[in-house]
C-alpha cells in the first residue's frame, strides 16, 4: 500500500501510509530482531532505503541519501544510545526519524515538539490537576509523557528540535538516557525501561548556541549528520517522490511534463545554496534562507495547486515562479537584491528559461 488516501485523514502516520510495506516486510524478515522491534535492523534499512522483496514486492525509499548513514542510525537504536539526527533546515530529519520509530515500534506518535516554551512536564510527566486535587498524589492523576510512555511500552519516543529546548528540561532527559529509570519522588516510585525503548532527537545545525547540549547530554546521544542531497540528479528524485505523494493526498491531479519545472526549481536553489553556478563560472550571492530540499518540495506543491485549479493542470514557470520568489526573498533588505542580481546574470541569459525569466520579473518587488 503507498502512502496515499484510504485513511480519511490529510496526512496518514507513516505506519498507516506505508502499512503494506511493513507488513511485506515483516512477512518476508527471517533475520533477528531486537526486542519488541517489528522489524529486523536489516528490515528497518531497506524500509528507509527501498529495494525489492523476494516475492516480488517492491519498498519504494523513504531516504535517498548514503547507505551508511541509515545503517549507523539503525544500529544505533539497537544499542543503549539515542539518536541525534542533525542536519541544515530540510535534510529530512523529521521525515526520517518518523520512518524509523514506524518500522522499529509500528508507532510514529510518540512526540515531544521542542520550543523554547517546553516544560519539564513534556519530557518527565505532569499532573491531572482535579483528580488531584480531589485525591491527592495517586496514579491516577499522574499524567506519563510520550518519554514515560516509550519507556514503560518498550517503544520508539520522538524529540523535535531538542536544541529549542531549555537547557534545564533538556538535563531531565540524563538520567532517562544514561540510567533508564524516570523516578517519581511524590509517588515513592520510578518507571524503569524495558528493551524497545529508545529515543529519536532532531537538530537544526542552524540552531547552534540557542540551547547547546551539555557534554553530558551529548555523551547519550549517538549524532548522525544529515547531508544535502550530493547531486541534482538525487535532489530531483526527492521532489518528484514527495510530490507525487503530496500531491495524491491533496486530491491533486497529476501534472504531465513537470519534470521541466522541478528541475529547475532544483537548479536555482541549489545555485543560490550553493554560491555558484552548476557550470562553475559565476560566483553567486547567496540568500538568507537555508533553500532546503522541503522547500523545494513546498514550492512545486504550490505550483501544482495554481496548475491544477488556475490553468490548464501543466506546470509551468509561471506556477513555480512566485513560490520560488517567496522562498529566496526572505529579507527583503538582503534577499531582494541577491535575487535580482540572479535573475539578471543568470536566468535572463540562460538558453530556455525566457519563460521563467519574465515570470518572474512579473513578480512585484
Amino acid at each position: 500500500m503507498g502512502a496515499a488516501g484510504g485513511h480519511g485523514v490529510l496526512r496518514p502516520h507513516a505506519e498507516q501510509a506505508f502499512a503494506g510495506e511493513l507488513a511485506a516486510l515483516a512477512a518476508a524478515d527471517d533475520r533477528p530482531r531486537p526486542a519488541r522491534w517489528r522489524l529486523s535492523p536489516w528490515a528497518v534499512a531497506t524500509y528507509l532505503l527501498g529495494g525489492t522483496l523476494r516475492d516480488g514486492t517492491v519498498i519504494t525509499p523513504k531516504y535517498v541519501g548514503p547507505r551508511r548513514i541509515v545503517e549507523v542510525a539503525v544500529s544505533t537504536l539497537a544499542t543503549d544510545r539515542a539518536l541525534l539526527l542533525l542536519g541544515v533546515p530540510g535534510t529530512a530529519k523529521t521525515w526520517v526519524s518518523e520512518h524509523l520509530a514506524a518500522a522499529v515500534s509500528g508507532d510514529s506518535t510518540l512526540l515531544v515538539q521542542g520550543t523554547a516554551g517546553t516544560p519539564e512536564e513534556a519530557v518527565r510527566y505532569g499532573w491531572n490537576y482535579a483528580q488531584l486535587l480531589a485525591r491527592g498524589p495517586g496514579q491516577e492523576a499522574l499524567v506519563p509523557s510520550p518519554v514515560m510512555r516509550a519507556m514503560a511500552g518498550g517503544t520508539i519516543v520522538r524529540i523535535e528540535e531538542l536544541t529549542r529546548i531549555p537547557a534545564d528540561v533538556q538535563d531531565a532527559l540524563i538520567t532517562i538516557l544514561s540510567e533508564k529509570t524516570l523516578p517519581v519522588p511524590e509517588l515513592g516510585q520510578e518507571v524503569q525501561a524495558v528493551p524497545g525503548f529508545n529515543l529519536i532527537a532532531t537538530a537544526n545545525d542552524r540552531d547552534r548556541g540557542v540551547n547547546e547540549l551539555s557534554s553530558a547530554l551529548r555523551r547519550r546521544f549517538n549524532t548522525v549528520v544529515l547531508p544535502l542531497p550530493a547531486t541534482a540528479e538525487a535532489e530531483v528524485d526527492i521532489v518528484s517522490r514527495r510530490v507525487e505523494q503530496i500531491g495524491r493526498s491533496l486530491d491533486l491531479p497529476p501534472a504531465p511534463d513537470g519534470a521541466a519545472e522541478i528541475r529547475r526549481v532544483v537548479t536555482v536553489f541549489r545555485e543560490l545554496r550553493d554560491g555558484v553556478t552548476t557550470d562553475g563560472r559565476t560566483r553567486l550571492k547567496s540568500p538568507t534562507g537555508a533553500l532546503s530540499t522541503a522547500e523545494a518540495i513546498s514550492v512545486v506543491t504550490g505550483g501544482l495547486a495554481l496548475a491544477a485549479h488556475f490553468g490548464d493542470g501543466v506546470l509551468r514557470p509561471g506556477d513555480v515562479a512566485a513560490g520560488i520568489h517567496g522562498a529566496v526573498v526572505r529579507d527583503p533588505a538582503a534577499d531582494r537584491l541577491v535575487w535580482q542580481e540572479y535573475l539578471e546574470t543568470v536566468v535572463r541569459e540562460r538558453d530556455g528559461w525566457k519563460d521563467f525569466y519574465r515570470a518572474c520579473r512579473e513578480i512585484p518587488a
